[in-house]
């Protein structure tokens, strides 16, 4: 770097973060402002169609007549203005017709006759984002609904059903910003039911008890590895080890660093230790930057045995005195096996001195009983695995 731009280079900077910053709110008052007209449409087209003021297929109609006369218009199909009716059906105790206490948001009462500049506004100036304080919805997270896009809202409101579900995907959707399909994956894992439930020690091994609040947010105590489908392998319960879920956990590393969140980087696989003449291989270590640790995952294909403990204890304590850098928190270990009791598991793991914890899995082959009823019986489905592999070759 030259004298010259050394020179200036605090002023770039100060200028360059000016710019991003306004380039952020921007984008934000963009996303409240699409998401205020997506509202007060949905309230319009809500009055409208439940109150039978709009025969048989109106929004079909509407929708392909607005695509005629606004050429390019996106984001108004029949089903993306269903969606909008849904929005704010689902959200329309953010009306004001009972007490809100505060004056920032400026919404219409509804009636059937609402003229095109009558519809909804949320108008909320972005310094002064408040919760709502609503009797029917207490602490509303005002900042986080703003913040994500309409698309995440649909599939929050399609997929989550209760208000305490959705209120926590929406934190989540600001807070680590996934695409519309990685939220969809979470909720279909049910994040929610499985948040802190994961049974470890972290409280007792973990000094910086933030950090160990951190380590105990970050993990569930099931997951579903659906990108796993032992029974697309032909593979029959007994023949399918840890080996053949590694292998798949390795080929997807991205799918399997989405299904525990953010922060991880892939490190290896059978990663290789020698520790006073003896070989020890670990399954999967990973690094995280949220927690500045490597994390051991241990995959064992049945149900947990106090030995996977040990196992795991020696593990940690040799990537602890061999591997772990100077800036580095020590290292955690997850037991992920087909079977676990927890209560149990969360027993016997006290006793140890490295931070662990035991969670299990289920493969896309583990599917809904209902849904399993309809389908041909697992014999018959390997049946015609194994003919259709041998066509081909």
């Amino acid at each position: 770097m030259s004298d010259e731009i050394r020179k200036y280079q605090n002023a770039v900077e100060v200028i360059k973060t000016a710019i991003l910053q306004s380039q952020a709110r921007a984008a934000k008052a963009v996303n409240q402002e699409q998401l205020a007209l997506y509202y007060g449409i949905g309230r319009y087209v809500s009055a409208n169609s439940r109150k039978k003021n709009w025969g048989k297929g109106a929004i079909d109609t509407i929708s392909e007549q607005l695509r005629k006369e606004l050429p390019g218009l996106r984001g108004f199909s029949a089903t993306s203005m269903r969606n909008m009716r849904t929005f704010y059906e689902e959200w329309r105790q953010l009306e004001t017709n009972s007490s809100v206490a505060t004056d920032d948001i400026q919404i219409l009462p509804p009636n059937s006759s609402v003229a095109t500049d009558k519809i909804t506004k949320i108008n909320i100036p972005d310094a002064e984002i408040r919760q709502l304080q609503l009797a029917n919805l207490p602490n509303f997270p005002l900042r986080e609904f703003l913040s994500i896009s309409f698309t995440h809202h649909i599939a929050i409101l399609t997929k989550a059903k209760t208000y305490e579900e959705r209120v926590f995907y929406m934190k989540y959707a600001d807070g680590y910003k996934p695409t519309v399909e990685d939220l969809e994956k979470v909720i279909k894992q049910d994040l929610y039911h499985h948040q802190d439930k994961m049974p470890n020690n972290f409280l007792i091994t973990i000094a910086d008890y933030k950090q160990a609040y951190r380590a105990i947010r970050m993990f569930k105590d099931e997951y579903l590895l659906d990108f796993i489908n032992v029974e697309e392998l032909g593979m029959h319960d007994e023949d399918v080890d840890e080996s053949v879920i590694e292998s798949n956990i390795v080929h997807n590393v991205k799918n399997f660093i989405m299904t525990f969140g953010r922060g991880f980087t892939f490190i290896g696989s059978q990663v290789h230790f020698d520790k006073l003449g003896h070989d020890h291989w670990i399954d999967l270590l990973f690094f995280n930057r949220d927690l500045n640790r490597t994390v051991v995952f241990e995959l064992k294909n049945g149900k947990f045995k106090v030995g996977y403990l040990a196992q795991l204890s020696a593990y940690l304590r040799i990537l602890n005195d061999d591997d772990r850098r100077d800036h580095e928190e020590a290292p955690i270990g997850i037991i992920l096996c087909k079977e676990a009791d927890k209560d149990y598991a969360g027993y016997i793991m006290q006793d140890f001195r490295q931070p662990m914890g035991v969670a299990t899995y289920k493969t896309a082959d583990e599917m809904d009983p209902e849904l399993l009823k309809a389908l041909p019986p697992k014999e018959e489905l390997q049946r015609v695995f194994v003919e259709s592999s041998k066509k081909e070759e």
